[in-house]
């Protein structure tokens, strides 16, 4: 365990460090709001797009700036407090508050008041009452989901994130500040929250191993205080990622070419069932309607397994599937040939067949999926293929925090039948063989699932988080090793443990499973990403997973995918696909137009329940490298969260109405510029309309359950001649500001000619204060309309472009 000096509550505050920290981080700001681009944006992680101009350091239009002030904690009197609010009343003696050095942040833990040392405790924190609270939690071994509150009570076991807003003045500007509390690994313990029937908070720290024990924990928690929530998130997950120095945040990550790519995975497709016939019959009819996969997952059904508790003629048990383990790492009989014979439909082995699809139909990135510990039960023991990484029969054993949530039935199955567990010493070994022997089949990458499955087979290995940490390095060493573009998505893999041993991994699935089967998930899948990518999007892209294109739900799928900053795939049977809702996501190319950030709620979305209040919609932000987009989505009435033990669902009316506003949109100082006039310009993709509006003003919008809508947010620039003009994009694309790369500016005395740079064919849109004279596309003289009553500019992008530049004459 690490270990600090006990110190009593009493008078003690955090305060060291806090005036360097705090002067540090504001000349930082300053040097970057001075760094500012006048026609494109500059990112968060410091790269430039465009070219540099200055402006002052301080917002000459008001608009509400993206700089972290740390606010002090204090714990005095058994109450921690920041600015004088109580956050936490009570504060047990036994709690320990170490502050950390040069930081706003500090680390609580408690110590055994019996001294009692065991491999899991429970510890008080103190009362937590009215408060606005937002916990994301582990509902099943594999994914968190979000859940609001206002008490202590309201904090479900295994929380991995809590957030409490705490509003000190009612109606002061500005006078709302945010308080973090992140359970982390203690030494060879993983801490979780949660709360109890008396409204106080708690902490549980487990090691999973009955040999690792301890008496106190005194590093379990990081909290932190600031007053813009995301802020104070990303420069939290930096003090921590310094602090340990087992995980890296995700910008300075190397970024897998395939999230630029539209895919297909065969999931949801085949299931198991995929084979080469399929997947041949499954691209062909993506590329023949416009909208060519350039990247393929082959998912579960590729692999040399065996399954002892499934016979041959007897009838399926569902669960069985999850006791099959691996005989050997390479591809099953349906990917190779084992006779003589001629067949058409199966390949020689699995190179040929990558070789041949990757030819045939232009992929760029074919990946593959394995678990962790090579398939659902892990390997055969002594199968001539498998017997030399030392594996060993365990059956699973789930943390009591675990058992109190939601049970899982791939864990119920794994529980029943085992899992074969390769020796830690030869994991690096096994993901070398594997990941050596894809490539020299021409695989590109791979997706890793089943990554939690650790926690419940430590027990004599050396606990939960010893046997994380050394799995991760190897799957990250090998994965150095082979696939030089970094390549590959993390799966089933959301408990801290793995998150803060990340240290290269730069994808990661961001809920449970797409079910195209149950109606009442599908709102729940993208308010569960949307909000985990709060905590999960500061380490990793977030992965949205698959979806149909043609399902009742898949244009609020292909929506939300749009403005999540992340790769697009689709599991599609062969030719049952939407190709209207899929042309709005997918260029003809075959790439997406991705948004820069992870997509997350906005700021007035992230204390309420978008799913069963009954009234709120959710509204996602994001940004591209010259405009915003927000995504704004109707999940009431059509589901609801689990694990909840009085559920109290609010009938929501067929229609709710919500407001989308500019300012939903965080750090648009990024892509306003120095010429910004204050207002934007607001295109409506459902409604095809065009507004403009003041910084801090709004436009209505209602929506049908399960209905969207998507908002391209373009600042209004002036130019020379009082021109005044934001591009929106490609009108006919669901993230249309994705399309613009640049916006430049030439004139003299007489003449203003602005060009825009971007990519893809289609409708380009732009708001302009008056009707140029003329426009050209690729130099060459282009029509366009001009609607007054909008302002809304137009010219059509021919359908063979796949990169132009536009210029406007005034």
């Amino acid at each position: 365990m690490l270990h600090s000096t006990v110190v009593s509550p009493k008078a003690l505050q955090l305060n060291l460090g806090f005036s360097s920290f705090l002067a540090t981080n504001q000349n930082q700001s300053r040097r970057r709001r001075r760094r500012r681009i006048i026609f494109c944006s500059q990112t968060r992680d410091g790269s430039v797009r465009g070219g540099v101009k200055t402006s002052s350091t301080t917002s000459s239009n008001g608009w509400r700036q993206s700089m972290f002030v740390g606010t002090k904690p204090a714990l005095e009197d058994s109450i921690l407090s920041v600015s004088g609010k109580h956050v936490l009343t009570d504060v047990p003696p036994n709690v320990v508050f170490t502050p950390i050095p040069y930081s706003s942040a500090a680390f609580l833990g408690a110590t055994s008041q019996n001294a009692t040392s065991q491999s899991r405790h429970v510890f008080k924190l103190g009362v937590l009452r009215d408060v606005r609270l937002l916990s994301l939690f582990r509902f099943k071994l594999w994914w968190m989901i979000p859940r609001v509150g206002s008490t202590g009570s309201d904090i479900p076991v295994e929380t991995q994130l809590l957030l409490l807003e705490a509003k000190e003045e009612e109606g002061k500007e500005d006078s709302t500040s945010y308080i973090l509390f992140l359970p982390v690994l203690d030494g060879e313990f993983r801490s979780s929250l949660q709360g109890n029937t008396s409204n106080e908070l708690e902490f549980c720290v487990e090691s999973g191993d009955p040999a690792i024990v301890a008496s106190e924990s005194l590093k379990a928690v990081f909290v932190n205080c600031g007053n813009h929530p995301f802020d104070l998130v990303n420069e939290s997950m930096k003090t921590l990622a310094k602090h340990y120095g087992s995980f890296a945040l995700r910008e300075t990550k190397q970024m897998p070419g395939m999230l630029d790519c539209f895919g297909w995975c065969t999931w949801d497709a085949f299931y198991q069932g995929v084979n080469p016939k399929g997947i041949r019959d499954g691209l062909r009819s993506l590329s023949e309607g416009g909208t060519p996969a350039k990247f393929l997952i082959i998912d579960d059904g590729w692999q040399d397994t065996s399954n002892e508790f499934q016979k041959e003629g007897e009838p399926f048990v569902e669960g069985t599937q999850f006791g099959g383990r691996l005989n050997s790492i390479e591809e099953n009989n349906k990917f190779r040939s084992t006779t003589n014979m001629v067949d058409s439909d199966k390949p020689s082995g699995l190179k040929d067949f990558v070789s041949e699809i990757k030819n045939s139909f232009g992929l760029r990135y074919v990946y593959v999926w394995h678990a962790l510990l090579g398939y659902w039960g892990g390997l055969v023991p002594n199968a001539p293929g498998t017997k030399k990484y030392n594996t060993k029969f365990r059956h699973p054993v789930q943390s009591p925090g675990n058992l109190s949530n939601m049970r899982d039935g791939a864990m119920d199955s794994m529980e029943k039948y085992g899992v074969g567990v390769i020796d830690p010493a030869k994991a690096y070994q096994f993901y070398d063989d594997l990941h050596g022997y894809l490539v020299s089949q021409d695989v590109d990458g791979v997706k890793v699932d089943v990554q939690n499955i650790l926690e419940t087979v430590s027990a004599g290995l050396g606990g939960r988080v010893s046997l994380t940490r050394r799995f991760q390095q190897a799957l990250e060493k090998s994965i150095a090793t082979h696939f030089q573009d970094n390549s590959i998505i993390c799966c089933m893999g959301q408990s801290t443990d793995s998150i803060y041993h990340s240290k290269r991994s730069a994808i990661t699935r961001a809920s449970d499973d797409y079910y195209p089967k149950n109606p009442t998930t599908q709102t729940l899948h993208i308010a569960a990403v949307a909000f985990n990518s709060i905590f999960l999007g500061e380490v990793f892209v977030p992965d949205w997973d698959m979806f149909y294109s043609r399902h009742e739900a898949a244009e609020f799928h292909a929506a939300a995918r749009a403005v999540g900053g992340c790769g697009v795939y689709v599991s599609d049977k062969p030719g049952q696909h939407d190709f209207e809702i899929l042309k709005r996501l997918v260029l003809p190319d075959g790439t997406v137009l991705r948004a820069r950030y992870p997509g997350r709620p906005s700021r007035d979305c992230l204390f309420v329940d978008p799913v069963m209040d009954g009234k709120s919609l959710l509204k996602i932000w994001n940004l591209n490298k010259c405009n915003g987009v927000i995504g704004i989505f109707n999940c009431q009435g059509a589901g609801s969260w689990p694990c909840l033990e009085h559920i109290v669902q609010v009938k929501a009316s067929e229609e709710l109405s919500g407001k989308v506003s500019p300012a939903d949109i965080e750090y648009f100082e990024e892509v306003s510029g120095k010429l910004w006039t204050g207002d934007c310009a607001v295109y409506s993709f459902k409604q095809g309309y065009l507004s403009r509006l003041p910084k801090d003003k709004s436009v209505d919008v209602t929506l049908q359950i399960l209905q969207c809508d998507v908002f391209t947010v373009s600042p209004i620039k002036v130019y020379k001649q009082n021109i005044q003009f934001a591009p929106i994009g490609l009108l006919n694309m669901y993230n249309s500001g994705g399309a613009v790369d640049s916006i430049d500016l030439f004139s003299d005395a007489s003449s203003c000619v602005i060009h825009i740079k971007g990519r893809g064919a289609g409708s380009f849109g732009a708001y302009s204060s008056s009707k140029p004279k003329s426009c050209s596309v690729n130099s060459k003289d282009e029509g366009f309309e001009f609607r007054g009553d909008d302002n809304l500019l137009t010219v059509t992008i021919p359908a063979a472009t796949s990169s132009w530049n536009i210029s406007f004459s005034y």
